[in-house]
């Protein structure tokens, strides 16, 4: 039995360089440039380099999450313990009852407020 076998060249693939690509790429970033005619000047199919812009605007897109993503170095923050500056004293309640022709002025603790509005509740009842 003969056989008869053709050898068919291998096809190769055309390796582009970083350099071709990244100009190949920046050709396309002008204004109202079409990507078929910047292939067509470049010699590479149009898929090839959409699929070349695709790449470096979504590492584009990665770089500026990154940049986004970044925090700030903390910077120190000194902090003082206990209270240099003594609280400013809380003003007296006073308070003007009048109940028919009896007028009762009080005098309370700013300081004790809460206490001073219980009593006033009960006082008012």
């Amino acid at each position: 039995m003969n056989t008869i076998e053709e050898s068919v060249p291998a096809r190769r693939r055309r390796q582009h360089s970083a350099e071709f690509k990244a100009k190949a790429v920046q050709d396309c970033m002008h204004p109202g440039v079409s990507i078929a005619a910047v292939a067509l000047h470049h010699r590479v199919n149009a898929n090839l380099l959409r699929r070349w812009v695709a790449e470096h605007q979504a590492l584009d897109a990665a770089g500026e999450a990154r940049a986004l993503m970044t925090v700030p170095q903390a910077e120190f923050i000194p902090l003082q313990i206990g209270d240099p500056t003594p609280t400013p004293a809380i003003p007296d309640i006073q308070i003007e009852v009048r109940r028919g022709a009896a007028t009762i002025n009080i005098r309370w603790p700013g300081s004790a407020a809460a206490e001073c509005g219980e009593w006033l509740q009960g006082w008012l009842r």
